[in-house]
């Protein structure tokens, strides 16, 4: 197995919105914002060389929207998809499998172009991999989540019969304990599944060099994440993501697990250590460098 990144390039966010309840007067100084409360954060993907298959998780925006839907975003693009692949050897075409994470528009909105009019598949000779609980939520989506889900990134994908599902469990409210379940994918590529951000969230869990690396996602979108009650207004569950984010660092940091984050603007990885103010980020380096 060998593990690249994949630059999709920036866009922006609302600050507030992307640490809840942590003032600004904190978060600020860990990614300070414009002079309209919008943050930089990263649109980063990762690419796994395994075998004879060439696995893609998430893809970023894309770029089939209007105008109008990236001015709320900015999005600025230094390395698009297409110039990370190429840098590495590979194309859109050389994709065998698109794994999303979640189905969130900066997560998923790549896997889609729009070509002479037609929506059709990005990665044309790959398999797409979602889950029947995440699909069923993105498809019916709360009036506080629907924004988030575009359904020209999502219907298009199982319209092109290229979708498979993965068989994972739905939140369960009444599951006090909210197992950070994981389930094989490939051989050494598991998935944990979480729920307090969407209903059945994967992270992709790696094991690679000796190592056990954690793609983070909206888990941990960012090493400024890191603190427990530090969770995004964007969350739909926040208590369960707060249970989520204290079971996962213990389990991470007991086992030198490397963090891979999609959305810090600066950090791709980091390792972890105790301190007097909980788990942090203890090393920061590239992907490439392990």
């Amino acid at each position: 197995m060998i593990l690249h990144t994949i630059d999709t390039g920036y866009f922006k966010l609302d600050g507030g919105a992307m640490f809840g309840v942590v003032p600004k007067s904190i978060w600020n100084k860990m990614n300070p914002a414009d002079a309209n409360n919008l943050c930089t954060w990263a649109l980063r993907c990762m690419l796994i060389e395994d075998g004879d298959r060439l696995i893609l998780v998430d893809t970023g925006i894309g770029n089939k929207q209007d105008a109008k839907f990236f001015s709320h975003y900015d999005l600025h693009i230094e390395h698009s998809l297409d110039e990370s692949l190429e840098s590495i050897g590979f194309s859109r075409n050389d994709i065998t499998d698109v794994f999303l994470t979640h189905l969130h528009f900066d997560h998923c909105g790549g896997a889609i172009i729009r070509q002479e009019g037609k929506l059709l598949p990005a990665f044309p000779n790959a398999v797409y991999w979602s889950n029947p609980c995440h699909w069923a939520w993105a498809m019916e989506p709360n009036e506080r989540e629907k924004a988030s889900f575009l359904k020209e990134n999502i219907l298009p994908i199982q319209e092109s019969g290229r979708l498979q599902m993965l068989a994972v469990r739905g939140y369960d409210k009444a599951d006090s304990e909210s197992q950070l379940t994981q389930i094989p994918f490939v051989e050494g590529f598991s998935i944990r599944v979480v729920h307090g951000h969407t209903n059945s969230m994967m992270l992709p869990q790696l094991s690679y060099k000796g190592k056990t690396i954690v793609f983070m996602a909206d888990l941990l979108p960012s090493a400024a994440h890191l603190p427990i009650p530090y969770v995004m207004a964007y969350d739909m569950f926040p208590l369960t993501s707060l249970r989520e984010k204290r079971v996962f660092l213990e389990e991470a940091l007991t086992g030198d697990y490397i963090l891979f984050f999609e959305h810090d603007p600066i950090h791709e990885c980091c390792s972890l250590k105790k301190t007097e103010k909980g788990i942090r980020a203890k090393e920061f380096f590239k992907l490439k460098d392990l």
